[in-house]
């Protein structure tokens, strides 16, 4: 190389500090590794362009999940809350979800404060727009300004950033989220190295000046009394603050007939956006036809922070052209005199293919190469997060000569994410959900630290400290669960009257309190009375007991479930086998299992278009391939 070339050393580069880049890069850096963070613009650091929360159904779960090995998502929302409130609480734990809105700019400023704090990381403004690759391994990247910088590993965390365009009407910008800079070179380096990239598209709705709302025609939205951290290592108490308050309204068949009449007009209808979009979270022209009977849907007003009077419209992202838009707000009642700050588009980007990953998020193309976040197709603020973080994790564990974390559907929501991604793949952005989750009632929120929390010890992100205090509250759920299990009441007149209180059958002779709680009209709390010795004890501890008892019929039956599925993930696909010389195979399976190369028959099971007919098949060979190899050995 030419001595006039800039080139600058690190072990370590992160392009994008978006949700996913920040995970990223504060994961390698507490890791030891030396990493430099490159973003468009350093003021938007963990940036929020569309919805002022975080968590939600299932959301809140990957949160909990990124808490508990040691990232700082969780952390950080706690810091900046407005308001918060756990979703679903009238169902079953499994599918509580916690969620938080955001102050935007306290978030994004936290964050930032937080990267520029650590050491290890330096946060730089630049964009990087060439991967530099040797023998299929990477060495470097090189930025728009000529300089290279030499790494032995780099994350992508590009977001909507690459080839952006945002989309109003007929009218559209090359520009990232909220205006800024995209990323316009990058996606070609990834085509030369044979990288598989589709275009997607999302969508934003308007905000307005919430001093222009008539809050009198809206129902109020308050949080919760009791506040749930996101951070394990928070406690209710010193979260306690006064809490913005969100409201409810509704579209009218009036919005609907201007959205009809101007259906011609929508890029999304006219052809002008080739991306694909999001289909859990539809613009309101796609709710409108798609839902033709409904005459009304829910309309989110958000306040985006303590310091703006900036009201994001939940439930109405569009991309319909600035007049239509005006009309159509003012039909919503409390909008009629609203004004827009800014107007809702669309914006189309360019992300991998996620069949292109390995389930640790390493390229499968080239060594050292990682991706993370919407960059793989996926939607979402916690989605990023949690694939940022495990990218992170893994590509310090590569500098460190280690083997890669991979965290089965077993074990979490980010599990159930990554594999999805890694062996369904998608074609659209991918969100989400409870319903993909398989062992949920495992997978709940208010377990996270105990499923997660020994792997972020393990891994070097959880500190001896926290650890100790984890393991302690293990001790104090099972001496509690002991305790109750060994506490009796009997047929007395204040037991039998207070199950009659809750419609529960009377005694006939003596129970524990274990026996008690697990019926459905009773819990732990309600039985407090009848408990002489109960000590004082945290919620989450009280909680965690009354679930584990409660449920503990189908928890025992989903382990054996978990049980089924470990024996064919240990079963291990050896890297190099030949597909299309095993016999009986059929023509989709074989090129789906050649394309995929799945490191277990487990994941092969969950491929599309792999019958358990071919799994079977799979089986036989794989058999027959170990007793030839047995054969072979000298």
């Amino acid at each position: 190389m030419s001595d006039s070339l800039d080139i600058r050393e690190y072990d370590a580069v992160v392009v994008g500090a978006g949700h996913a880049g920040c995970e990223a890069a504060l994961a390698l850096a507490r890791l030891s590794v030396k990493t430099i963070l490159f973003t468009v613009s350093v003021d938007s650091v963990a940036m929020m362009p569309c919805n002022p929360n975080i968590g939600g159904t299932s959301k809140g779960h990957l949160v909990r999940e990124v808490d508990a090995l040691g990232g700082e998502m969780g952390k950080n929302i706690d810091k900046t809350f407005i308001q918060s409130k756990m979703l679903n609480k009238s169902k079953g734990p499994a599918v509580h979800s916690l969620r938080a809105q955001a102050d935007k700019k306290a978030y994004s400023d936290s964050m930032r404060k937080v990267l520029e704090g650590e050491e290890n990381l330096t946060l730089r403004q630049g964009e990087v727009t060439e991967l530099l690759v040797e023998g299929g391994t990477l060495t470097g990247v090189k930025t728009y300004t000529g300089t290279i910088y030499h790494c032995r590993v780099c994350v992508l965390c590009t977001g909507t950033y690459l080839k952006a365009r945002c989309i109003t009407g007929n009218v559209s910008s090359y520009t990232g989220p909220n205006g800024l800079q995209a990323a316009n070179y990058l996606s070609d380096s990834l085509r030369e190295l044979g990288i598989e990239l589709r275009r997607f598209k999302t969508g934003t709705p308007a905000r307005m000046d919430g001093s222009t709302i008539d809050y009198s025609k809206l129902e109020p939205q308050y949080g919760d009394e009791r506040i749930v951290p996101f951070s394990f290592s928070n406690t209710p108490e010193e979260l306690e603050r006064e809490q913005a308050v969100c409201w409810l309204t509704y579209t009218n068949p009036e919005t609907h007939a201007i959205i009809r009449e101007n259906l011609d007009r929508s890029p999304l209808y006219s052809g002008y956006i080739q991306g694909t979009g999001p289909r859990y979270c539809p613009s309101i022209e796609d709710k409108v036809v798609r839902f033709a009977d409904k005459e009304r849907h829910q309309v989110f007003l958000e306040p985006e922070g303590n310091y703006t009077n900036e009201v994001y419209v939940g439930g109405m992202s569009s991309s319909l052209p600035e007049d239509v838009q005006e009309k159509m707000y003012a039909t919503v009642p409390g909008l009629e005199h609203a004004k827009i700050v800014r107007n809702a588009y669309a914006i189309e980007y360019d992300c991998i293919n996620s069949l292109e990953l390995l389930p640790s998020l390493e390229l499968k193309k080239v060594k050292g190469l990682y991706s993370a976040g919407q960059a793989n197709g996926s939607s979402g603020y916690e989605e990023a997060a949690a694939q940022g973080l495990v990218a992170g994790i893994n590509a310090a564990r590569r500098v460190a000569g280690k083997e890669p974390v991979i965290i089965d559907r077993s074990q979490g929501y980010i599990g159930v994410l990554i594999d999805d991604l890694v062996t369904k793949g998608t074609n659209e952005p991918y969100r989400m959900m409870t319903s993909r989750a398989e062992y949920r009632l495992l997978l709940r929120q208010d377990n996270a630290d105990e499923r997660l929390t020994g792997l972020g010890y393990e891994v070097g992100l959880i500190s001896q400290e926290r650890y100790k205090k984890f393991r302690e509250k293990l001790s104090q759920i099972e001496r509690e669960r002991e305790r109750v299990a060994n506490t009796y009441v009997g047929n007395t007149a204040e037991v039998q009257s207070l199950l009659e209180k809750y419609n529960s059958t009377p005694l006939t002779s003596g129970i524990s309190l274990a026996e008690l709680i697990r019926r459905p009209e009773l819990s732990y709390d309600k039985l407090a009375p009848l408990d002489r010795d109960r000590p004082v004890l945290p919620e989450e501890i009280t909680e965690e007991v009354n679930i584990q008892l409660k449920y503990e019929g189908y928890i025992n039956r989903q382990r054996k479930q978990v049980e089924q599925f470990h024996k064919l993930e240990r079963k291990k696909i050896p890297a190099g086998i030949d597909y299309s010389q095993i016999g009986n195979l059929r023509k989709e399976a074989t090129q789906k299992l050649a394309e995929i190369r799945p490191e277990s028959v487990g994941q092969a099971a969950r491929i599309s278009g792999v019958s358990p007919s071919d799994i079977s098949v799979l089986l036989v060979y794989l058999e027959q391939y170990g007793r030839r190899k047995e054969a072979d050995a000298p």
